[in-house]
């Protein structure tokens, strides 16, 4: 008898194992779940860092300092040096263009520019931040800076903000005087009041 004659007659797949289905079947009374025990009930689960009930490692340190890995904006960054050694006077450098020459890997994050080294080449450089050295020294090269349209919408933003905030506390200014003024009228006795003599 050679194995095909034998998987021929049997089948190509094994059977599903049937358990607690009796005693007689093998696999019975505990299903091959061992003994007692939630993780012998069908349905289980246990979340990361459960730890059985007990306080969780994570929640027995305490918490000191401060983070601001939630709101935080991750950029890629690229030096005015890099810029000069890979592109020619009078190039627009934008996102797509740094990743076709390899100074960063994709365009899913924004674009800051920093001032490290120099250029003396002509630019016009498109990116979200620039550095404010980085700004001067591509301007002092004759090359232009621009934000992104995000960038800019997000920078008239801050400036009306700031704007209406100075405003605010303009009016307040204005307005402190004069109510202390009126507060200092309220405070000072009337003639009009009357006279308690008895005469």
């Amino acid at each position: 008898m050679m194995i095909h004659d034998v998987t021929a007659k049997v089948g190509k797949h094994k059977l599903r194992m049937r358990v607690g289905r009796g005693e007689g079947s093998g696999k019975g009374g505990t299903s091959g779940r061992g003994h007692n025990g939630a993780k012998s009930r069908a349905g289980w689960t246990s979340r990361p860092g459960y730890q059985g009930g007990s306080t969780p490692l994570l929640r027995r340190f305490p918490k000191r300092g401060f983070s601001n890995a939630d709101f935080r904006v991750d950029y890629h960054i690229v030096n005015v040096s890099d810029l000069a050694k890979h592109f020619a006077a009078g190039t627009h450098v934008d996102v797509d263009s740094l990743v076709r020459v390899g100074l960063i890997r994709d365009s899913k994050l924004p674009l800051k520019v920093l001032a490290t080294g120099e250029i003396a080449v002509k630019l016009s450089v498109t990116a979200d931040r620039f550095s404010a050295q980085a700004k001067a020294k591509i301007e002092a090269a004759g090359g232009s800076i621009i934000l992104t349209p995000k960038a800019a919408k997000a920078a008239e933003e801050a400036i009306a903000e700031a704007e209406a905030e100075a405003t605010k506390k303009a009016n307040a200014a204005k307005r402190a005087p004069k109510a202390k003024a009126d507060a200092k009228s309220d405070s000072k006795p009337s003639n009009d009041a009357p006279s308690n003599d008895k005469n």
